[in-house]
């Protein structure tokens, strides 16, 4: 068990009109390099998750979202740190910039099967399996 503090994180589930949601590969000299992910990133002191999402998304992926429905927060320990993973379901703004990869190896749409087949970091299963039976509904 770690004894660092919890980080406060957002992620969003980009979904296209296929159903897709895109994913990202993280850098291979960072933490879990190499996995693909959701992308966001760390909630600033003082910011509402819904802000830190769509600044995250815009400064990574240089383009604007809609954030939808909040899926199940998640807790997470690895061995260095804990977060706590605030997924949302996002679209992109209609019109806007395409997403581009600006701090990722690589972008993907993928369906959820795809998904299923991706290495992808333990604190995001959970939010898949409830991304999956929500789609199901």
């Amino acid at each position: 068990m770690n004894t660092s503090r919890t980080v406060p994180v957002v992620c969003a589930l980009i979904e296209d009109a296929a159903r897709r949601v895109l994913v990202a590969q993280r850098p291979a000299h960072k933490h879990l390099g190499g996995l693909w992910e959701f992308p966001g990133g760390k909630i600033e002191p003082g910011e509402k998750a819904e802000a830190a999402l769509r600044r995250e998304i815009a400064e990574e992926l240089g383009c604007e979202i809609e954030v939808g429905a909040a899926l199940a927060a998640v807790r997470h320990e690895y061995a260095e740190l804990t977060i706590e993973l605030r997924p949302f379901v996002a679209r992109l703004v209609e019109g806007g910039a395409p997403p581009e990869s600006r701090e990722h190896q690589a972008l993907r749409w993928v369906t959820a099967e795809e998904m299923a087949t991706l290495p992808m970091p333990a604190a995001d299963a959970p939010i898949l399996a409830e991304w999956a039976a929500m789609r199901l509904r």
